[in-house]
């Protein structure tokens, strides 16, 4: 039965290891957005043996562009971005120390085999709910790469972000359960 667990990042793989695919999640605290092109940077960073511009041990990533901010809101809508693009930087970001992801859609072997094997979970927001997610973004600052704009590195403060647990620690992958075996209480 799925239960609701509130995270605090930066994750503990003590915490994240009892988490289910299914699993509900509130997230309150930072994390980072960053999509296409700030991953590329940040392999490249990383290849490089350059330190990158955040600590990423224990980070959660939001794979998002937000739309502009609109007058008198911290951030526009936030909603999630197809993570298979990400896909190809994933594992080695897993390397580093990335322990979350948040994005929409199904993950690769190669990245579902990165994150059994290094304790990682991937969690799914609801795509197309853009306006309510934003709604638990509480500041938004820029820490890297301005010029790449929608994809630019934010530093989110968030309060009960929702979230579902979409593959956990042991590779357990919501996209490939059967409906008949899975059910949302």
């Amino acid at each position: 039965m799925a239960k609701e667990i509130v995270l605090h990042p930066p994750l503990q793989i003590a915490e994240i290891e009892d988490l289910q695919a299914g699993d509900r999640v509130l997230f309150s605290g930072i994390i980072y957005t960053a999509r296409d092109a700030a991953h590329r940077r940040l392999v490249g960073l990383l290849e490089a043996g350059e330190d990158l511009p955040f600590d990423i041990r224990g980070q959660v990533l939001y794979y998002t562009g937000p739309s502009p901010t609109p007058p008198g809101k911290v951030i526009g809508s936030a909603g999630p971005t197809t993570s298979c693009r990400m896909d190809p930087f994933t594992p080695i970001l897993l390397n580093a120390g990335l322990k979350g992801m948040i994005g929409k859609g199904p993950r690769s072997k190669s990245v579902i085999d990165s994150m059994i094997k290094n304790r990682a979970v991937y969690f799914a927001a609801i795509g197309g709910a853009a306006v309510v997610i934003a709604r638990s973004i509480r500041e938004v600052k820029i820490i890297a790469y301005p010029e790449l704009g929608p994809e630019a590195i934010r530093e989110l403060k968030v309060e009960n972000f929702p979230a579902i647990v979409a593959i956990d620690t042991n590779g357990n992958d919501l996209f490939k359960i059967e409906p008949q075996k899975y059910r949302i209480d």
